[in-house]
């Protein structure tokens, strides 16, 4: 394996149902930049340090997965915030629909949303902040 350094960035995949409503998700809602756009098989979107790629049913990442591994679980991809109440506010306002009430434990708040195809999003406020 290679070295890894601090400011590469980490690329985690999202199996989804339809790229193009998973890019406009990501993209309208959670201030990910588009990237590569091979709709509607892929696409890849950044946030910062993190590329996200989405799989549609024909990519190569899907078929790779075993039937019984691609549905959507309960990993989550974990973004922080400066202000959850303003994010959820703002969310909820442009339609989007919460998986979790807000749940406050000693490192901060957070709250869960899901993607079109189901994916969990954790947004996360750190205490303090």
């Amino acid at each position: 394996m290679s070295e890894h350094t601090t400011d590469q960035q980490v690329s985690v995949r999202y199996l989804v149902d339809d790229v193009a409503a998973a890019v406009r998700f990501y993209t309208s809602h959670l201030g990910f930049t588009l990237g590569t756009d091979a709709a509607p098989a892929f696409a890849e979107v950044t946030r910062g340090r993190l590329r996200l790629l989405l799989s549609g049913p024909a990519s190569s990442g899907a078929r790779a997965t075993p039937q019984d591994a691609a549905q959507p679980g309960r990993n989550r991809i974990h973004l922080v915030v400066e202000d959850l109440a303003a994010e959820i506010e703002r969310l909820t306002g442009s339609g989007v629909r919460l998986r979790s009430e807000t749940v406050t434990g000693p490192g901060g708040q957070q709250v869960l949303l899901a993607d079109p195809a189901g994916n969990l999003v954790e947004l996360f406020q750190p205490a303090g902040g």
